[in-house]
């Protein structure tokens, strides 16, 4: 049986994904954080000795509140370069993903166009996107497709957190609407149900259009 691990997996987009894999007869084992913390390398290296082969990966984490440069702490850049980095290069070095495999990164349109009110963000998810892009070219010689997912503002709890006014901010978008989570999780489910391995070492811009950059 096809099995999949979707880290953040209890809520919002991972969650989303999870239902949608599920609907695939996959064994889903969806991770909420106190399965594995990714800011914690320790909990990192205890779930990889449990959690050490799977078909397809899901990568994906919550990620810092606003907050402007100068107040960033050194206990701030720590932190965050665990749970957005650090922790997922260890992930990615101790789990094997079975040939004809999928790892899909939920990173953030912050890497495409750095937020100011987000630095923390903006820096380790795009330094983490790097990393998945070389890597995406030795996972394609076992023919293991690699898709970089960069939401906008999505419905879920961060995004309720992060914006003030969600029903103003709705107008200002091309649709006039959030994207919603399922959404995700029905492109990532279309993948893997149609069997689509060429689409490899990508990033896909899943913002309803409210982007100004080309590629």
């Amino acid at each position: 049986m096809t099995s999949a691990i979707v880290l953040g997996g209890s809520r919002g987009i991972g969650k989303a994904i999870s239902e949608s894999l599920k609907t695939l007869e996959i064994d889903v084992f969806a991770a909420s954080k106190n399965d594995v913390d990714t800011s914690d390398l320790s909990s990192v290296r205890e779930f990889v000795k449990d959690h050490n082969q799977v078909d397809i990966l899901v990568l994906n984490t919550g990620g810092p509140a606003p907050k402007p440069f100068k107040t960033i702490t050194e206990e701030d850049w720590k932190l965050y370069h665990n749970q957005l980095f650090l922790g997922f290069c260890t992930i990615l070095q101790n789990i094997k993903i079975n040939d004809n495999g999928y790892i899909f990164l939920i990173s953030s349109n912050v890497i495409k166009e750095p937020n100011s009110k987000l630095i923390i963000s903006s820096a380790y998810r795009a330094a983490f996107a790097e990393v998945f892009k070389v890597l995406s070219k030795e996972f394609a010689e076992n023919q293991i497709s690699c898709i970089n997912i960069a939401p906008g503002p999505i419905n879920t709890d961060r995004t309720q957190e992060l914006i003030e006014n969600v029903e103003e901010f709705k107008k200002s978008l091309p649709m006039k609407r959030l994207g919603e989570p399922e959404e995700i999780g029905n492109f990532v489910k279309s993948i893997i149900q149609n069997k689509i391995k060429y689409l490899s070492g990508v990033t896909i811009n899943f913002d309803g259009a409210n982007s100004n950059y080309i590629f």
